[in-house]
């Protein structure tokens, strides 16, 4: 199974169509707890790289997609379990609490999920980032117990000193409501379109006398000023009218006393 090998020069490349998405349980079972017992791995489609040697823009892989990563843990100091997880530029800080990672059968605990958030500067006054890491580690020193003899024969045969191996996934987080140029523009455009509509009415030319003959089905005007029940008004008057029309009134016209 190792002979299928998607990492060149630390980088992983995978066929065309083809997309590395494992569940937490199965980073755990088939890659993380492999790796520790130096057993086959079901692809070489993650790579060994020292994590904190770098800072996380100048990790290999693509910046724009999640990265996996093996890496051994160093203790920050010489008698502690804490490890040393500064880089070039910053360091990686643990929010939250750990995350129990359980097998879909059994709900048996094979591993712990930790979340940090990179810092740019020195503890405690670094300015935080949106980059992510999960850290996966196993819940405990690993047994060789499968129920399938043949697993259980591989991994026999391939059990030697157990190195302090975790996994890494590391990404870019987005932020909320981040939209982009294009959303932002057509968002714009409707709510600039939207209050046109709202704050500028709209008038018709009512003494069209093709529009008075058609839409108000009104007999032609005449000579006469007599025959006609509409006339326009001055801007004082439309004012005043605006104020007390209803509804069913046309703004610019009033009917003669």
């Amino acid at each position: 199974m190792d002979k299928l090998n998607f990492v060149k020069n630390g980088v992983l490349r995978l066929p065309p169509g083809f997309r590395f998405h494992p569940t937490d349980e199965e980073l755990v079972v088939q890659y993380l707890k492999r790796k520790v017992l130096s057993c086959p791995l079901p692809a070489s489609i993650i790579p060994e790289v020292e994590v904190c040697k770098a800072d996380p823009w100048d990790l290999p892989g693509n910046m724009e997609q999640e990265r996996y990563f093996f890496s051994t843990r160093e203790a920050k100091y010489p008698n502690g379990n804490r490890s040393n997880r500064a880089t070039t530029s910053g360091y990686w800080k643990a929010t939250g609490i750990d995350k129990q990672i359980v097998t879909s059968k059994g709900n048996q605990v094979v591993g712990l999920k930790k979340t940090l958030v990179f810092y740019r500067g020195k503890p405690p006054h670094g300015s935080r980032t949106d980059w992510i890491m999960h850290e996966y580690r196993l819940a405990s020193p690993p047994t060789v117990c499968f129920n399938a003899s043949q697993e259980k024969s591989s991994f026999q045969s391939c059990v030697g000193p157990m190195e302090n191996w975790v996994l890494c996934r590391i990404f870019l987080k987005k932020r909320n409501g981040q939209q982009n140029e294009e959303e932002r523009n057509t968002s714009s455009n409707s709510n600039s379109n939207k209050k046109t509509r709202m704050g500028k009415p709209v008038f018709y030319d009512f003494m069209r006398k093709e529009r008075a003959e058609t839409d108000l089905n009104l007999a032609p005007s005449s000579s006469s000023s007599g025959s006609s029940g509409i006339t326009e008004i001055s801007n004082n008057e439309l004012d005043d009218h605006e104020e007390s029309s209803s509804c069913n009134s046309f703004p610019y016209f009033r009917r003669k006393p």
